[in-house]
């Protein structure tokens, strides 16, 4: 925004008064504004995550956190190309958000409170449901991770990862060294050639970067997962209008999904469906729900259109119809006995 309380001093408010100084919030473009007179949505991403945020043999950027930021500009411009990628290492990416850099940081982000409370940022939503845990090398005989005591294991910088490591470890009283790294392509080079034992980050992340090393076959994933990792997309604090058109992005995804809704039906469901819930969501009926996010009224008709619904959107991406060939687990929806939720469109 172009005002605010960050950029202004306590003897500059003092100066200006407070009457002045709300005026000067009230008259600050939004985010929503700024980046329609762009044109593009800039979206915050990782430095090459297959799975969530990579680009193709063709330069083309894919993943799960691609589509989230593909899924806005679809809401926004009827166009899930007018989006301008930015990668970002994981000790960046804040900086970015908060600098104005980027519109959203997409990029497998934990929710934290900290994270959430303390830097002006805010999460909208969790796009993926995820965990922590290990991966080594088959040679080794380890089975499980308990087993890793005096174990040196290959981190990235700046994230929940070190953490989770000291609480573990500590827990069942194991010793262990760390070496960090600020690029995850760092990262997989260093535990490949043999400089760490294990490889610890997410386990998505595990999946993703093993098919990296030179023999994937012969790197095995333990089955512990060490902690929550709740992922999705952050926005700055403050800018309610923006949080809601990322955080309703999303939510269409799954009620789409739940509603039988997908990109190769959706023009059928348009005209042909008497699901009144279906007629809201597809902007057929209810057309305020659209201007209550200051959108057209076929907003989620264009991100199911050309992103697709969750479910196609986690296959492509992650499932097994991908390279990582992850199951849906905790991230099946949530009446087939998973987390993911859409919230009513009413």
């Amino acid at each position: 925004m172009a005002c605010s309380m960050k950029q202004l001093s306590v003897k500059a408010l003092v100066w200006i008064g407070v009457v002045e100084y709300l005026l000067c919030v009230a008259s600050a473009a939004t985010t929503r504004e700024l980046v329609l007179k762009k044109g593009y949505v800039f979206c915050g991403v990782s430095q090459g995550l297959p799975g969530f945020s990579a680009p193709n043999s063709k330069g083309k950027w894919e993943g799960i956190d691609v589509d989230v930021c593909r899924a806005v500009a679809s809401a926004l411009f009827a166009n899930a190309d007018k989006v301008k990628y930015v990668p970002l290492s994981a000790k960046e990416r804040f900086t970015a958000l908060q600098s104005g850099e980027i519109d959203i940081l997409s990029r497998n982000t934990t929710w934290t409170l900290t994270r959430d409370t303390a830097l002006g940022l805010d999460f909208t939503t969790v796009t993926y449901y995820d965990g922590q845990g290990f991966m080594v090398r088959k040679k080794s005989g380890v089975k499980s991770a308990k087993e890793l005591n005096g174990a040196t294991l290959c981190v990235n910088s700046g994230t929940t990862t070190e953490l989770n490591i000291e609480d573990y470890f500590k827990s069942l009283g194991m010793k262990y060294t760390l070496l960090s790294f600020e690029k995850t392509d760092e990262v997989v080079q260093a535990y490949d050639n043999k400089r760490c034992d294990v490889y610890t980050t997410d386990q998505s992340g595990l999946y993703a970067n093993r098919i990296k090393l030179k023999n994937p076959s012969e790197h095995l994933i333990l089955p512990e997962i060490i902690s929550k990792e709740p992922l999705g997309p952050v926005v700055r604090h403050g800018d309610d209008n923006w949080a809601d058109i990322v955080r309703w992005a999303h939510y269409s995804l799954l009620n789409a999904e739940e509603m039988g809704i997908s990109s190769k039906n959706v023009d059928k469901m348009l005209k042909e469906s008497k699901d009144p819930n279906v007629r809201r969501l597809l902007g057929v009926d209810g057309g305020a729900m659209g201007k209550h996010l200051q959108l057209s009224k076929d907003w989620a008709y264009n991100i199911v259109k050309q992103v697709g619904n969750y479910a196609e959107v986690f296959e492509r991406n992650l499932g097994m119809n991908s390279p990582l060939k992850i199951s849906r687990g905790l991230n099946k929806l949530w009446n087939q006995g998973g987390l993911q939720y859409g919230m009513p469109v009413r």
